[in-house]
């Protein structure tokens, strides 16, 4: 399924038009929607090309092309970007989402990469051997995953998972780094019959340097001590690693508001874009 889906005796033309010769169309109408196809793919320098003369990114437009002729109502994509390099990947994905724009076509659209879903779907199917975990939106797959697999699937980096007891039916409690029990506010009460033990999932860019004017523009932040074991810049962000008693987590800073490595901060957690999880079922209470 990784290799394109051309003949390379044939040109790009002919390639494209295979299927419709084949199928009795006549040569006046297989030169119309090769046009329109071409046109939609920028495809018309290379229409006398094989493909050995394409590059890695044009032999994939020319494969898209030969399903784009046949004007189906449904597309099915397999991995379509798997054999691209970095670049092209991104360039490749813009001309899929403009094209789906054009056909105003439905297209399954198969991947392992969350990006590629996250940035070209409507609504995503997450899997998970076999079975699908969620059916929902890009943005509430991401903010309220209906399970751990789905939460820790999407999204880079994962979320963190922190275990948590429940204090009462409106705060919980975690360990702090220094081996004693922090209590977090939640946003929301939990329903009744809700576990004692629970997993609590926060996003690294809801954790932030804890301050009072965080605090005013951003009620539902609680505060943590937490010390800081690694810090990674990658210039429009920068990523720390952060410890909670035995566990470590994530955060997502802005670059001028980056912890150092070695210090201890205050750090703030976003409860109100916080997930809770039964720790049994895994599932989102």
């Amino acid at each position: 399924f990784q290799t394109y889906a051309l003949y390379p005796h044939l040109t790009v033309k002919n390639n494209m038009g295979l299927g419709l010769k084949q199928a009795g169309t006549p040569a006046a109408e297989i030169d119309r929607r090769i046009g329109i196809a071409s046109s939609m793919l920028s495809l018309e320098p290379y229409l006398a090309r094989r493909p050995a003369e394409l590059s890695g990114g044009q032999r994939q437009r020319v494969a898209i092309g030969r399903a784009v002729v046949r004007e189906p109502k449904l597309f099915l994509f397999d991995e379509p970007l798997s054999n691209l390099d970095a670049a092209l990947r991104v360039n490749t994905r813009l001309e899929i989402a403009q094209l789906h724009r054009r056909l105003k076509a439905t297209m399954i659209y198969v991947t392992h990469d969350q990006v590629e879903a996250m940035t070209l779907a409507s609504r995503i199917a997450v899997m998970n051997q076999g079975s699908v975990q969620q059916f929902d939106t890009p943005k509430r797959i991401y903010d309220r995953p209906t399970n751990m697999f789905v939460a820790g699937f999407m999204g880079s980096p994962a979320m963190n998972f922190i275990p948590a007891r429940l204090t009462g039916s409106s705060s919980i409690s975690v360990r702090a780094a220094d081996g004693s029990d922090a209590t977090l506010a939640l946003a929301a009460p939990l329903p009744a019959g809700a576990p004692k033990d629970v997993v609590l999932g926060v996003r690294p860019e809801h954790i932030y340097r804890f301050t009072t004017d965080l605090k005013s523009r951003k009620p539902a932040v609680q505060p943590l001590q937490a010390p800081v074991e690694l810090v990674e810049p990658t210039g429009a962000e920068t990523l720390a690693v952060l410890r909670l008693g035995d566990l470590e987590i994530t955060g997502r800073f802005e670059p001028d508001d980056a912890p150092v490595m070695g210090e201890t901060i205050t750090l703030g957690i976003d409860m109100s874009r916080a997930c809770l999880f039964d720790p049994a079922t895994r599932a989102l209470l």
